[in-house]
């Protein structure tokens, strides 16, 4: 396990943090590895009720690291641990509560589709510039982001790549609630902690029935990959991704 997933337990809540401040929380292989590996732990272990996954104040996430994009626009092995991570985010039978603070891109959005609850505090965007980098979306918001959004709403955060506002996101039922970011940790573990104290079998029906059969959403998030891949190996990717690393130097 590295300092970058930092893994805690407090009673029936399992925390999942991020916890690589100088990238912003950008996510390598190995994060994504040992972050599928807890969520199926979690699950295994009947003394966890309720998943979290939480990042470092002002940056949830700042996606997928773009060297290990990079590496496979240029040629190399991609691995299996961001399947791994989106296979394990479908198929999770416990709940999952997000605090997020500031930085929310690409992954650092799209993960959040995936949880029951998700706080926020007023600072946060919510981002995924897939399309301008030449890529497609992943993690299966093809699928969840219309259910959520609509049509025209999962296009603007998907197609156009608008950064959803707190407020934004909060209106269009992306996030559950606003906090302030003093209080998000607070906030995202006492709703953990309310959620860990329901009926588990009675919640977990209840859960089941409204996210629906998981096997759809395995299927999105494996054509999406297939089409993610592809687009990395685009003249249009790679093209998308030097200018983009070339702007941040």
């Amino acid at each position: 396990m590295s300092d970058h997933i930092v893994i805690e337990r407090q009673d029936a809540v399992q925390i999942i943090r991020m916890n690589r401040p100088d990238k912003k929380n950008a996510i390598t292989r190995a994060m994504y590895a040992e972050m599928a590996a807890a969520l199926k732990a979690g699950d295994a272990d009947p003394a966890v009720r309720v998943h979290v996954f939480l990042g470092v104040p002002g940056a949830f996430s700042a996606g997928n690291d773009l060297a290990d994009f990079m590496a496979i626009a240029t040629g190399g092995e991609g691995g299996t641990e961001v399947w791994d991570f989106l296979a394990a985010l479908a198929l999770v039978e416990k709940p999952i509560v997000s605090g997020v603070d500031g930085i929310a891109v690409g992954i650092g959005t799209t993960i959040n589709l995936h949880c029951d609850l998700t706080f926020a505090t007023p600072r946060t965007v919510f981002r995924t510039p897939f399309v301008d980098l030449g890529l497609v979306p992943e993690a299966g918001s093809s699928l969840l982001a219309p259910r959520i959004l609509g049509r025209q709403g999962a296009f603007a955060l998907l197609g156009l790549g608008e950064g959803f506002s707190a407020e934004r996101a909060l209106a269009s039922g992306l996030i559950y609630k606003v906090v302030a970011e003093g209080e998000l940790e607070a906030a995202t573990l006492a709703a953990a902690r309310e959620i860990a104290a329901k009926p588990p079998q009675a919640l977990k029906i209840a859960r089941d029935l409204m996210r629906g059969d998981p096997a759809e959403l395995v299927a999105r998030i494996k054509e999406e990959g297939e089409h993610f891949r592809a687009r990395l190996m685009s003249d249009e990717a790679r093209a998308a991704l030097m200018a983009f690393m070339t702007r941040k130097k």
